[in-house]
């Protein structure tokens, strides 16, 4: 009998999970033979693999053609990865992402579109929004205290254009480079995580003078723009 979609994606994910168990065997084993070099190779792998697992995992449900699937899949991805947004006291939009976004030329942007788009969707129903004219997406990469400096990122990657594109695309009329500037930096933190702040272009000094007194919490924010 013909295999179903369904079977075949199973079955795809299924000689994932063992490619993926095979490098994370290798990569302990070339850890522990301090051959660094070799473990990293295989990490990475593990790493690139895991991205696509999980995009092939969020899509079964939907193969079994239940209306309900894709309500669930994203209420699961809502409670997994717990984005939070919202405004400022001084009005600027804030996005903060619960993880550091992958390096350059790995991972997939697809991973990013698959939790962002859900959760800035939920957000902005039933709300106005705050759409402005021209402003600075300003990243701030926040590293656990724990993670050695030389671990801190490259701020350029597919996963930040794929951030930025969404959040213009929530918050501004027009993201061409007349109009949206960008800005990044990196500080120490409680945790591993992600930031993004829309500011008028004309109160990015303010930000900048606001930045070193965020605290491990981040700044609070407001479901509406205040």
């Amino acid at each position: 009998m013909e295999k179903t979609d369904f079977e075949i994606l199973l079955d795809r994910i299924e000689a994932q999970y063992g490619k993926m168990k095979s490098h994370m065997e290798a990569a302990r084993w070339f850890w522990k033979n301090g051959n660094i070099e070799a473990a990293l190779e295989r990490a990475m792998k593990l790493e690139e693999l895991s991205e696509k697992y999980i995009l092939n995992c969020r899509a079964l449900p939907l193969y079994t053609d239940n209306p309900q699937a894709k309500a669930a899949v994203d209420r699961t991805i809502a409670e997994c990865i717990p984005v939070q947004m919202g405004y400022t006291d001084e009005g600027w939009f804030c996005l903060r992402i619960p993880a550091l976004l992958p390096k350059k030329d790995r991972g997939s942007a697809e991973y990013v579109r698959g939790f962002l788009y859900p959760a800035m969707d939920r957000f902005f129903t039933g709300k106005p929004r705050a759409i402005y004219p021209d402003a600075v997406l300003c990243y701030r990469h926040v590293y656990d205290r724990a993670r050695p400096e030389r671990q801190w990122r490259d701020h350029d990657n597919i996963e930040i254009n794929m951030v930025s594109d969404t959040v213009a695309m929530h918050t501004m009329k027009d993201d061409g480079a007349a109009v949206c500037w960008h800005f990044y930096c990196s500080a120490p933190g409680s945790e591993d995580r992600t930031e993004v702040y829309v500011v008028p272009q004309d109160e990015l000094r303010f930000f900048l003078e606001r930045l070193p007194g965020i605290g491990d919490e981040g700044v609070k924010l407001h479901e509406t723009k205040v």
